[in-house]
């Protein structure tokens, strides 16, 4: 395990799976587990204000920068730059098993509570409580073929344009511009500023941030292969599965690239302890925008648990 500096607050590094994992930790080593996961396009400072609550409430806190995000780095040349699913959920499980964590309550937003959302699907054994951004964020890649209402489409137009040369040649030499736009899109609601982006747009630097990128929007609509490592993950996510570890969706009503109350339907996805958090006027980036929320959903879990 390594330890080294970044800003005002220490970043480790450990091996885990196929990645060399940089994550922030706080709070006491004996403290109840919790893992914070940020999305795309965003990082660690997501969960600036959100980590720190948790701590001294005597969680140990684990932030990492996910595959292609800030200083986490792949172990080996080889090791295909996948941005699937299953992948995230992987490490995460790795991640977990490499900082001897046997259970934890994960929680994330976009491709972070994918991740999480996978691991309890999949691993309800690890997982002590679920906090989800939008709920069950596991995709359906054999319906990804079927035409959505034009309302929902337009808003995926990112993804689109991922699909071919041009866009892979947009974000590789437009990132910064182009990611803070859809932060604008994503949370119209919400006054960031310079600083505030610039802080986490410098881990889309990462020298793999692009390719995992554009796997990830690649391959959740059916137009690339998969890790060939992750095809037994990519089966069992191909049945469905459900959700039985306690869970709390969180909505941002103010989300420009979700719909509106987006976990109203999922209940029949999850099991009897499920619940839900409606959050007016906030948008897409849900720990950054309502970071008081966050952390007290996380710490309902525990007190339930």
């Amino acid at each position: 395990m390594n330890t080294f500096a970044h800003e005002a607050f220490a970043i480790r590094s450990i091996d885990a799976g196929m990645l060399q994992v940089a994550y922030q930790e706080m709070g006491p080593v004996e403290g109840p587990p919790v893992l914070l996961l940020h999305g795309f396009p965003y990082d660690i400072h997501a969960y600036a204000k959100v980590g720190p609550r948790l701590a001294q409430a005597g969680c140990r806190v684990i932030v990492p920068w996910l595959r292609g995000f800030g200083q986490t780095r792949f172990l080996h040349a080889d090791t295909p730059r996948s941005g699937q699913q299953s992948a995230l959920a992987y490490d995460l499980m790795h991640l977990m098993d490499a900082l001897h964590i046997p259970q934890a309550v994960v929680a994330g937003y976009d491709w972070g509570g994918r991740a999480a959302c996978i691991l309890a699907a999949l691993y309800p054994q690890r997982v002590r409580g679920l906090v989800s951004g939008l709920g069950y964020a596991i995709q359906n890649i054999a319906a990804a073929t079927q035409a959505a209402s034009p309302e929902e489409e337009y808003k995926l137009w990112y993804q689109y344009y991922l699909h071919g040369a041009r866009g892979a040649q947009g974000l590789q030499t437009q990132r910064y511009a182009w990611c803070k736009l859809l932060w604008q899109l994503w949370s119209p609601s919400w006054p960031f500023d310079e600083a505030t982006y610039a802080r986490s747009a410098s881990a889309f630097d990462n020298p793999d941030f692009v390719a995992v990128v554009l796997h990830s929007y690649r391959h959740r609509h059916g137009l690339v292969a998969g890790d060939p490592a992750l095809d037994n993950w990519e089966a069992a996510l191909a049945q469905r599965p459900r959700i039985t570890v306690p869970t709390v969706a969180m909505d941002g009503l103010d989300d420009g690239v979700a719909a509106t109350g987006g976990s109203a339907t999922h209940a029949p996805m999850f099991g009897a302890s499920f619940s839900r958090v409606l959050l007016p006027g906030i948008g897409h980036n849900l720990p950054q925008e309502a970071p008081t929320e966050f952390a007290d959903a996380v710490l309902r879990l525990l007190a339930q648990t």
